[in-house]
């Protein structure tokens, strides 16, 4: 099976040994996690409206350069530091998959990279 590895320009680099994403298939792609860092500057995002917000334009690059868009997400995976703010990020969250959503797991995480609020993974097909 075809294995492509798919880095845009227009997201963070990342920060660790990881690609922003892999292609498998020609129409399944695997993204990794996106956190809340503006990749014009490399600086994180203060509140978890803005980095939910910064996350998705991440994610959203990503999914551009496979040549795809949200409407092929099929599932995603939210990481919370606090599942206090799982409303508002929540909010945020719909206006991204307003018909037909994907399914969706969100988990309270001790700990998120450089201390992050928020941050997501997808998987999307063609």
């Amino acid at each position: 099976m075809e294995k492509k590895i798919i880095n845009s320009k227009k997201a963070p680099a990342a920060v660790g040994p990881y690609s922003h994403s892999v292609l498998v298939g020609g129409n399944i792609l695997y993204t990794s996690g996106q956190l809340g860092i503006d990749p014009a500057d490399g600086v994180m995002k203060e509140t978890v409206a803005e980095q939910t917000k910064q996350a998705f334009a991440n994610l959203g690059a990503i999914l551009n350069e496979a040549g795809m868009d949200y409407s092929d997400v099929v599932k995603t995976l939210v990481f919370l530091k606090d599942m206090g703010d799982f409303a508002e990020a929540n909010k945020i969250y719909a206006t991204y998959f307003p018909n037909n959503p994907p399914a969706r797991s969100c988990v309270e995480a001790a700990a998120l990279p450089l201390g992050a609020l928020f941050e997501i993974e997808a998987i999307a097909v063609k």
